[in-house]
């Protein structure tokens, strides 16, 4: 017993060093300064961080590392997702005719965990045209701009997409 609690401490601690390590090389990467105080400060941010995530239960979650190593590739898929989706709500509101046709759909989330559900949901969101409403179990209903944004939608690809990076 004493053994497997010292384990998931142990992982514990790993995971919030992970963090903490993801948060510092971000920070300085973004940052681009190297002063001193700057450096100071993006150090107690990250520490700070680092320990709301703790306080609010980030870790109690799974999350195992090739999910972040497969982040960054759903990241450039989500920003094309989103440079293709602000042409298209652009179009559609430039145009004289204003073919605004909007549309309530149902879509399934079978097969992922909360933090799954929570990526999906947000990255629908994000998406220009479309807005998530509502999540009840395993229900999404999203508020879409036009028809052919649901249709698009409803293809799935999205929820395959949160499916590959393991949040299962």
């Amino acid at each position: 017993m004493y053994r497997s609690n010292q384990q998931q401490g142990n992982g514990k601690v790993l995971h919030i060093a992970a963090l903490l390590a993801v948060l510092m090389v971000s920070w300085v990467l973004w940052s681009g300064l190297y002063k001193p105080l700057i450096l100071g400060l993006g150090v107690f941010s990250c520490l700070l961080s680092t320990y709301l995530a703790t306080r609010m239960g980030f870790f109690r979650h799974k999350f195992p590392l090739r999910t972040l190593l497969r982040l960054p590739g759903y990241w450039w898929w989500l920003l094309l997702e989103i440079v293709k989706s602000s042409i298209d709500v652009a179009r559609v509101v430039l145009s004289p005719s204003m073919p605004i046709s909007p549309t309530v759909v149902e879509l399934k989330s079978e097969g992922l965990n909360d933090a799954g559900k929570v990526i999906l949901g947000n990255s629908i969101t994000l998406s220009p045209g479309t807005v998530t409403i509502d999540l009840y179990k395993d229900t999404f209903l999203v508020h879409c701009l036009t028809k052919e944004g649901a249709q698009a939608l409803q293809e799935q690809e999205a929820q395959r997409r949160v499916q590959l990076l393991g949040l299962n």
